[in-house]
């Protein structure tokens, strides 16, 4: 009777163990084309809920896989046990079936910061020759944005300047942004043996750079670049911002990436036409609108499919880079990994340039080419985003659909 029940125990264990390995399999978020279906597969007892603004699209079914009809973006998929407990919520972004138009051609960003950014901390030495700082108390740090002080908002550091030195060493009531969250503190100005008030801190109100456009949707006017976020050089905190511009740029050379060195697009972005608005710089990349598309290098544009992450494949595909005055060419490249349960990081896919020519000019993924639209099957795909320190013919790529959610969310 023992050897009994302890069999029976034995395989009720490796069923609740077949279950947990099923139900952790299933994403916490995922993102689905409109009209297109919803599908974990199959599995006994496990069945699908689909929720949007609390209303049921879809009475449970006998399987995990339902065809998502919603116009939202964003829905709810309850999976349950044998239709009675919800064991996990699954938020299902959904994004229109569309084509764009991918691009690859190398321009300039300026991004302008919501407030002022510290990038740094320094001592004052005051009228009595003291070192000393002010923000001591204040618990401000690095990466802190100030937003406004005195209730006035900030524009730039010229403003800040100009408030601190009015103050008369009075007290500045400081509010600022922490990961997101707006913080109050207040800090007394001090003044320095030049008769100049001052608080201690280094901060920076605009960034500038070289990236690759990535896609444009002529419908909507919207684009996307980089495929990763701008973050600060002091801090490597995503910059904040309030807006930015793309701009045209002129390649000046161009250094081959060597193992432990990555490579770069040499350029310059003065005097050059203005492209298009930046109203958003997110860890997948920066999004605007085009004002001036033809004022691109492009002779030829084609518009392609955003593709469905499961229709990727291994092997062969193309990347779209502008590497000289020309209009962007393709290469050839290879995909070697994919991380289908990717929805939180720029790294989707593992690729590696097998182009003799590119290989020739840059040594593989080089800074600049973030950004580059990947082509398969005559669809868009997604974009190169990082590059192996220790093989620069290796590199990452981000997910096309993770992209067009992030393009989606400047239309509404």
């Amino acid at each position: 009777m023992k050897k009994v029940i302890r069999s029976l125990l034995i395989i009720l264990l490796i069923f609740i163990y077949i279950y947990v390995c099923k139900i952790n399999n299933i994403p916490n978020e995922t993102i689905i084309f409109q009209g297109e279906k919803l599908d974990f597969g199959n599995f006994f007892g496990l069945s699908l809920d689909l929720e949007d603004n609390q209303e049921k699209l879809i009475d449970v079914s006998s399987d995990l896989n339902e065809t998502v009809s919603s116009k939202n973006t964003e829905i709810t998929a309850k999976v349950k046990l044998f239709d009675l407990f919800t064991i996990k919520d699954v938020n299902v972004s959904v994004i229109k079936k569309m084509s764009v138009v991918p691009v690859g051609q190398v321009g300039g960003l300026k991004l302008y910061t919501n407030g002022v950014l510290i990038v740094g901390l320094g001592e004052v030495v005051d009228e009595n020759n003291e070192k000393i700082k002010p923000y001591e108390t204040t618990g401000l740090k690095e990466g802190d944005t100030i937003i406004k002080v005195n209730e006035k908002n900030l524009i730039d550091t010229e403003d800040l300047l100009n408030l601190i030195k009015n103050s008369n060493g009075e007290v500045l009531n400081i509010t600022y942004l922490r990961d997101g969250k707006e913080e109050k503190c207040s800090i007394t100005p001090s003044k320095t043996s030049e008769k100049e008030y001052k608080i201690g801190l280094w901060v920076r109100d605009s960034a500038a750079g070289i990236g690759t456009l990535t896609f444009y949707n002529p419908e909507t006017k919207t684009f996307a670049a980089l495929g990763h976020g701008i973050t600060d050089i002091d801090t490597g905190d995503l910059i904040d911002i309030s807006n930015g511009e793309f701009i045209t740029t002129k390649i000046l050379s161009i250094i081959k990436g060597v193992k432990g060195k990555p490579g770069r697009i040499q350029g310059t972005i003065e005097n050059q036409k203005d492209i298009g608005k930046i109203y958003k710089n997110s860890k997948l990349g920066i999004y605007g609108k085009i004002d001036n598309f033809g004022d691109l290098n492009i002779k030829d544009f084609k518009e392609y499919e955003v593709a469905d992450r499961n229709d990727i494949e291994l092997g062969k595909a193309k990347i779209i880079c502008s590497l000289d005055s020309e209009s962007p060419k393709e290469y050839e490249i290879e995909i070697e990994k994919i991380y289908l349960k990717n929805n939180d990081n720029n790294k989707s896919m593992q690729i590696k340039v097998k182009d003799e020519e590119l290989l020739n000019k840059t040594g593989g993924i080089i800074q600049g080419m973030s950004g580059c639209p990947i082509i398969q099957n005559d669809k868009f795909i997604g974009c190169v985003t990082n590059v192996m320190i220790d093989n620069p013919a290796i590199g990452y790529a981000v997910f096309s659909d993770l992209m067009i959610k992030e393009a989606q969310e400047i239309e509404k």
